[in-house]
């Protein structure tokens, strides 16, 4: 790291360390202003953090005001009420990580793990054990579970994304303490198809809070997991937070936020086991795909360019697909096979 980029590293005392956790992990604070900034810096400092700390794990927890926050690939108007949301002045986030909409205010953390490892589903399985075995720390059955989820009783408390930049793996998500159930149904809009494969009517019906099943207050199990999974501590300086502030200004442009709405005179959209949510937006011409956007709440590994820019100016029909796409296409999108993809495109 180059630059004062911090001005402490405290040791604190730590309970128990995975097996797996060979690497010193070190928290991040922001100082006296660790919570109530907007969700915006807090997916900048993520960035800051794996570009510029040197440490080999990083870890960080934060709380903020009531704010939806989806997926690179999904479109808002398929994810968001915005017209609630900007009624209850709940502000709207995109990150650059997949997945799904989530909602987040102040009776929840969200959790941010930055590493070296560059295997991405590693990191990714390494990071859902931690938090399992912490919550099992507290006295709480929880299990990892689906793609990304952490659930207690069948019910979803954490929901988990992750994405990749050169050198380093960056995973982040949701720990439900106490939100506001009402903002949460209301502002986020998940589709039919998802409710449906968790087998559950609503959102309220598919959420658990940890406020029912432990006697700690959120900040309590703030400390805990600190306690339990960092060995000292980073605060990050002015000069790192004006850095922050800059990366964060490309979080809050528009063209970000609410992306572009490409031509498109074919839609397919089908929920994939494993896989998730994935709209397929195409403008044909004549049978030829001349264009194409892959939306949706799965996670990316590879670049979605590989699929997208190969299947230009190829019939969509099934032949044409299969000689044209990768063999492998969960090097691109986790778990998907290229038959379930062909059939999503030709199937009405």
């Amino acid at each position: 790291m180059t630059g004062n980029h911090y001005i402490c590293n405290q040791e604190r005392p730590t309970f128990f360390n995975l097996e797996s956790n060979t690497h010193r992990m070190e928290y991040i604070s922001f100082g006296p202003d660790n919570d109530g900034r907007p969700l915006s810096f807090y997916l900048a400092a993520e960035e800051y953090v794996a570009r510029h700390v040197e440490a080999d794990d990083c870890f960080f927890m934060w709380r903020v005001e009531p704010s939806v926050i989806f997926g690179r690939n999904q479109l808002i108007e398929n994810e968001v009420n915005t017209d609630y949301c900007r009624e209850h002045g709940i502000r709207m986030y995109r990150r650059k990580s997949g997945g799904g909409c989530v909602y987040a205010d102040m009776g929840n953390v969200m959790l941010s793990y930055i590493t070296r490892e560059e295997n991405v589903n590693f990191t990714f399985n390494r990071y859902m054990n931690m938090l399992v075995l912490v919550l099992y720390k507290m006295g709480i059955e929880a299990k990892a579970t689906g793609r990304n989820d952490i659930l207690i009783n069948g019910r979803k408390v954490s929901g988990n994304a992750f994405y990749h930049i050169p050198g380093r793996s960056i995973v982040h998500g949701t720990l439900l303490y106490d939100t506001h159930m009402e903002h949460m149904a209301a502002a986020i809009t998940p589709s039919l198809a998802k409710l449906e494969s968790k087998g559950v009517e609503s959102v309220r019906q598919h959420v658990a809070l940890l406020k029912d099943y432990t006697t700690m207050r959120l900040t309590d199990i703030m400390t805990f997991f600190r306690n339990h999974l960092c060995h000292g501590e980073m605060t990050l300086d002015n000069e790192a937070i004006n850095e922050i502030e800059h990366i964060e200004r490309g979080y809050l442009d528009d063209a970000f936020i609410y992306g572009h709405n490409p031509r498109y005179s074919v839609v397919r959209r089908k929920r994939i086991d494993g896989v998730g949510d994935i709209e397929a937006r195409m403008e044909l011409k004549n049978g030829i795909i001349k264009q194409m956007e892959l939306l949706g709440d799965f996670f990316v590994v590879g670049d979605l360019n590989t699929i997208t820019h190969r299947l230009r100016n190829v019939a969509l029909e099934r032949s044409a697909l299969d000689s044209t796409l990768p063999d492998h296409l969960d090097d691109i999108i986790l778990h998907l096979d290229k038959p379930s993809f062909i059939n999503l495109l030709i199937n009405p």
